[in-house]
């Protein structure tokens, strides 16, 4: 179908890339009749769309059909769309779910971006989907003083764990919503985006006697297995309102960690005795739990060579540089974790991810640069025993407080690079351990000494249970300068327990203010950090 054929089709139908009648993207849009055929319906998203990994003059845009059709795509600068562009995008087959993407190349950098997404049926290409608006907001060139703008974002991860799914009569996902409000530039998801291990039941009962009903889709109702199980946790956190509403106004950033497969996999997993399971292959579970994060995730594709890697730096502007690492798929096992050379068994991120992160952090010409971490690098987070009964660990730590051993000797290595670059304006954002927390990290105080001093911060859950808090490990000579945290393990969503982080770079100081919230969205600690000039 050529341009001017589309351009006629779309004049056919009434709200067709028209923005008088556009729909919100916050609720799936009600079928209607179409002009064609008596019988014929439009194509529907019901699960929004969403935006992600935006750079100074590029973004992705998502979003999933209900049926076999193509993507159109049309922005501009303004909300009434003077002077826009319009772009044809992929087919949505049933080999991705129907889910698609676009990356808008060549945008103007520093601008407000309004996008609105129309579907066109394979069946009857004449019939055309009611657009849906989003919006996105662009990192400013890098090198320009004029383009320095305020930056804002805020991060956070674990949606919809330990059978806290969305509960309507409640209120839902809340927590999205508070984000949205702060208007930030991005919002930064941690990992544990779904909770592929954690079935979701029709009815919780809370500790004061009351019932948590939550809504219930069969995918959701135990542990995934299937291709299409897995798929159906992301389709399940969609269908909250106001996951939907902020992912179409706010860019987002995914990154993600264990449960998006199992609780804590890793190559030493065994599900032999898990009776949920009947898939007992963890390899095979990670592939289809990895193909269900690619599709449903707002983030640019890799090229063939790693089509499936998830760790990517994305320069937010003069003032940002954001790292994204991926702490889970070049793991070894978990173990005791006592290893003293570093071998593929004591590997965290790996070789090659550490040298790519050393040298994007060398090559950085921004103020800050920001490393987001699936777990934190100095509390405890245990998994079990091993055979010789000594305690197993899923993080960083192993509870020695000694000299870096185990994967704290990739750290130790990652920390020298560091200081070595002469970067001080390196911080740590992470979640992970369900309750936040500001941690300080000193080599006046530390086993080992050769990095220089850092902060690292620590929220979530977003909507989980709330958990912690973890002990701290003294390796790395880390200090626990703020926390809050439940007091009993796997505290309801309905405690208020839910946490997430804010971060603001002044354009004019170039400060960088971290400030941790709850699920009111109210501040429960800050941080002002001044830059350090090299």
């Amino acid at each position: 179908m050529d341009r001017r054929r589309f351009l006629n089709t779309s004049a056919l139908l009434p709200g067709a890339l028209c923005g008088a009648s556009l729909r919100p993207a916050t609720a799936a849009p009600t079928p209607a009749p179409a002009l064609i055929t008596r019988d014929a319906m439009r194509p529907q998203m019901p699960h929004g769309v969403q935006s992600g990994d935006p750079l100074a003059r590029a973004a992705i845009v998502w979003t999933r059909s209900d049926r076999p059709a193509r993507l159109w795509l049309e922005w501009s600068t303004t909300p009434r769309f003077i002077n826009a562009q319009r772009l044809r995008g992929p087919h949505l087959l049933e080999t991705s779910d129907f889910t698609g993407r676009i990356d808008l190349q060549g945008l103007p950098a520093g601008q407000e971006i309004f996008y609105r997404v129309m579907l066109q049926d394979l069946r009857n290409e004449r019939v055309m989907s009611e657009p849906l608006a989003g919006h996105l907001r662009l990192p400013a060139d890098f090198g320009r003083a004029a383009a320095r703008r305020d930056v804002r974002f805020c991060w956070s991860g674990d949606t919809a764990g330990q059978g806290w799914g969305i509960n309507e009569a409640w209120g839902g996902m809340k927590i999205y919503e508070q984000i949205r409000r702060l208007n930030p530039d991005f919002f930064l998801h941690c990992g544990d985006t779904i909770y592929a291990d954690g079935p979701i039941s029709a009815e919780v009962k809370l500790p004061d006697g009351s019932l948590w009903k939550n809504l219930v889709t069969e995918q959701v109702s135990k542990v995934a297995e299937t291709l299409d199980e897995f798929r159906g946790r992301y389709r399940y956190n969609l269908m909250d309102t106001h996951v939907r509403r902020m992912s179409a106004e706010v860019a987002q950033i995914w990154q993600w960690d264990d449960h998006e497969v199992s609780n804590n996999y890793s190559d030493s997993k065994d599900l032999r005795d898990d009776a949920r399971y009947t898939e007992k292959n963890v390899p095979l579970l990670e592939a289809r739990g990895r193909t269900a994060f690619l599709e449903y995730a707002p983030m640019r594709p890799f090229h063939a060579a790693e089509s499936a890697r998830v760790y990517r730096h994305l320069p937010q502007g003069p003032l940002l540089d954001l790292f994204v690492v991926d702490m889970r798929s070049y793991r070894g096992p978990n173990s005791a974790n006592l290893q003293r050379e570093e071998n593929d068994d004591s590997a965290f991120m790996g070789r090659p991810q550490i040298a790519w992160l050393l040298d994007g952090l060398k090559r950085s010409k921004a103020v800050w640069q920001v490393i987001a971490a699936d777990m934190p690098l100095g509390l405890q987070v245990a998994d079990g025993k091993d055979a010789q009964g000594r305690d197993r660990w899923e993080a960083i730590a192993n509870g020695d407080d000694g000299a870096p051993a185990g994967r704290e000797l990739e750290i130790a290595r990652l920390l020298a690079g560091i200081k070595k670059a002469g970067r001080h304006n390196v911080v740590w954002l992470t979640a992970d351990v369900h309750y936040t927390a500001a941690h300080h990290f000193d080599p006046a105080r530390a086993r080992f000494s050769d990095f220089l001093p850092f902060w690292e911060f620590v929220s979530g859950p977003l909507h989980a249970g709330g958990f912690g808090p973890n002990p701290a490990d003294a390796t790395f000579g880390m200090q626990v300068v703020y926390q809050r945290a439940p007091d009993a393990p796997n505290t309801p969503p309905t405690s208020g327990l839910q946490f997430f982080g804010q971060v603001d770079i002044d354009a004019k100081t170039a400060a960088l203010t971290v400030t941790l919230k709850d699920l009111a969205g109210q501040a429960l600690f800050s941080k002002t950090l001044a830059p350090r000039r090299a």
